[in-house]
């Protein structure tokens, strides 16, 4: 147990039975009553976000996770299978654990699984992906308005909005947070 006065960005928590990375948090210390502590908290295995306040000196459980690097080898169907990369250990999870990660996996990737008493909870996908453009309309000479974009199909299936001068089988960056094209690889 640990108290929310110690509560640090990044820190897991246990609370209400589901756990939950600490986003923001804020000591606030009204001129009249008594202190409480404001947090930003996101569930670990939803992705949610909530807020939640705290008075000052609650105690709350803190939850040990740990985070295993892992290969992606394969999908069938709705699994995808990974590989522990120390011990050679393999998992399956299905889409519905890991949400829209499938987008941006590749086979032979690394990433990091979150692990919480023994289960996996989430994923740690790196910020930044390189994907190949599969299908994209050829852009026009002469079609150059500012910010003008086209959809373009990538090799994991998702398609995102790419400038007019992308072609097919480029290689670009995406982010994972925003599914959003940043720039040519």
């Amino acid at each position: 147990m640990i108290s929310v006065n110690d509560l640090r960005t990044g820190l897991t928590i246990k609370v209400e039975g589901d756990v939950y990375s600490v986003i923001e948090f804020l000591h606030v210390k009204p001129g009249k009553g008594a202190a409480f502590v404001r947090t930003k908290l996101r569930n670990v295995k939803t992705g949610a976000v909530r807020e939640m306040t705290f008075r000052a000196g609650e105690r709350v459980e803190r939850a040990i996770v740990e985070t295993k690097q892992m290969q992606f080898l394969y999908s069938s169907g709705d699994e995808y299978f990974f590989m522990d990369t120390n011990t050679y250990d393999q998992i399956s999870l299905t889409k519905d654990d890991l949400g829209d990660a499938p987008n941006y996996l590749l086979e032979n990737m690394t990433i990091g699984i979150q692990f919480y008493e023994g289960a996996p909870i989430g994923i740690d996908l790196p910020t930044t992906v390189n994907l190949r453009v599969v299908q994209t309309e050829p852009g026009f000479r002469g079609d150059t308005a500012t910010g003008a974009t086209k959809p373009a199909t990538l090799e994991t299936g998702i398609t995102v909005q790419v400038p007019l001068f992308i072609e097919q089988d480029e290689i670009i960056k995406v982010d994972t947070r925003t599914g959003e094209y940043l720039s040519r690889a």
